[in-house]
């Protein structure tokens, strides 16, 4: 018997989600574009061209705005906007003031990340968030997004996933293996940067609502593991959601669950389905997560900036974000706080090293560029809320 779907209040954000490296493609004043080309790089297949959205933008947000969304999350590239130090590219600014002016003329509000774990390579070189003055240097480049913020951006994710960022030091095995715990003072230059950019976008452009994505696994604990689980996720994510406090938004980024130990390390289910990423399927892991975030986060309201599936079973996807949605309804009439649903993502795309984990919606030919969408595509976004704010 097929479910019903599940409803969310007028006004409710819903939305799609792409991240800037990963659909543009040709990045190459990027940290990641020097790492992915370099002479016995880690990096198994590089990103190149990506899905070349830098220049196909505009039949990605018609793709968007014809399956029934009204929301749509993309990436500012730091490094075309500013390519050399102190140097601003007005070309490139120009480019992401035309997607806004683009979505906000199909109907879509903009939500705009400013950065997306990559950073330009002499920023990198100069030792990147830790290096002195990092701050302010990332202020300038918050600055010489002025034209593009007030052509109809409603709101702006500062930093994606900060508390990966910090992870990258301490990195080792696959996501899937656990979370390694985030690099201190990484964690702290991320939250001083996220506050003092709070603080220059609000002075700068009064009306606007900014806020962060912090990635956020619904890991629960095995009976007499719930100290563990505190500490666990004490420096991996809540951290940076109290870092929250007084903003217009926290973004919750979540993909997966599962069960914590007694001594502190996931617990491996061998029976449990897998996604393309290893990840455990577990749609109700958002509802968990975002009932996680309420409680720590206090009154900032949620917003779901990430949530699907890498699967290559468009079923599955289907199935996945059904219970997910279902999940996450269910937290908000407990008193959850959420305003919004982007989905990852629109586009098969890059997955920071990989081209197999496929999480889009638009299945996209790596060697014509062309976009084929998925039943999912229709589907996610004919559910989208109608009407305005009560």
């Amino acid at each position: 018997m097929t479910r019903a779907p599940v409803s969310f209040p007028p006004g409710f954000l819903w939305g799609v989600a792409t991240g800037a490296h990963q659909t543009e493609g040709g990045n190459v004043a990027s940290d990641w574009w020097y790492r992915e080309t370099m002479p016995d790089s880690p990096v198994a297949e590089p990103c190149g061209d990506a899905v070349d959205s830098y220049h196909r933008w505009p039949e990605d947000l018609d793709l968007a705005a014809g399956a029934g969304f009204t929301d749509f999350r993309f990436g500012i590239e730091w490094s075309r906007v500013e390519p050399a130090d102190g140097r601003i590219s007005l070309a490139a600014v120009a480019h992401y003031r035309r997607v806004v002016e683009g979505a906000v003329e199909r109907g879509l509000r903009p939500l705009v990340t400013l950065h997306h774990f990559t950073r330009p390579l002499w920023f990198a070189a100069a030792g990147g968030w830790l290096s002195q003055g990092a701050t302010g240097r990332f202020l300038r480049y918050v600055d010489a997004l002025a034209p593009v913020l007030e052509a109809g951006v409603e709101r702006v994710e500062t930093i994606n996933e900060p508390n990966i960022v910090a992870m990258f030091p301490n990195l080792e095995g696959p996501l899937s293996d656990g979370l390694p715990v985030p690099d201190e003072a990484t964690t702290e230059a991320m939250i001083a940067v996220h506050r003092a950019s709070v603080d220059r976008l609000r002075a700068n452009h009064p009306g606007l609502r900014v806020g962060w994505g912090v990635s956020v696994q619904d890991y629960r604990a095995e009976p007499g593991a719930e100290a563990a689980l505190e500490a666990y996720a004490e420096p991996r994510d809540q951290v940076f959601l109290r870092a929250s406090e007084g903003d217009d938004f926290v973004g919750v980024q979540t993909y997966t669950g599962g069960l914590l130990g007694a001594d502190g390390s996931p617990v491996v289910n061998p029976d449990a389905e897998r996604t393309q990423t290893g990840w455990e399927y577990t749609p109700d892991a958002l509802g968990g997560a975002v009932r996680r975030v309420a409680r720590v986060a206090g009154d900032v309201p949620i917003i779901v900036t990430e949530n699907g599936v890498a699967t290559a079973d468009d079923a599955r996807r289907v199935a996945y974000t059904t219970g997910a949605l279902e999940s996450l309804r269910a937290a908000m009439d407990d008193g959850a706080d959420v305003r919004g649903y982007f989905h990852w993502s629109l586009l098969d795309n890059w997955e920071w090293g990989h081209w197999g984990p496929t999480f889009g919606l638009v299945w996209v030919d790596r060697a014509t560029f062309a976009r084929t969408p998925k039943p999912s595509l229709a589907w996610l976004g004919s559910l989208a809320p109608s009407g305005v704010p009560a």
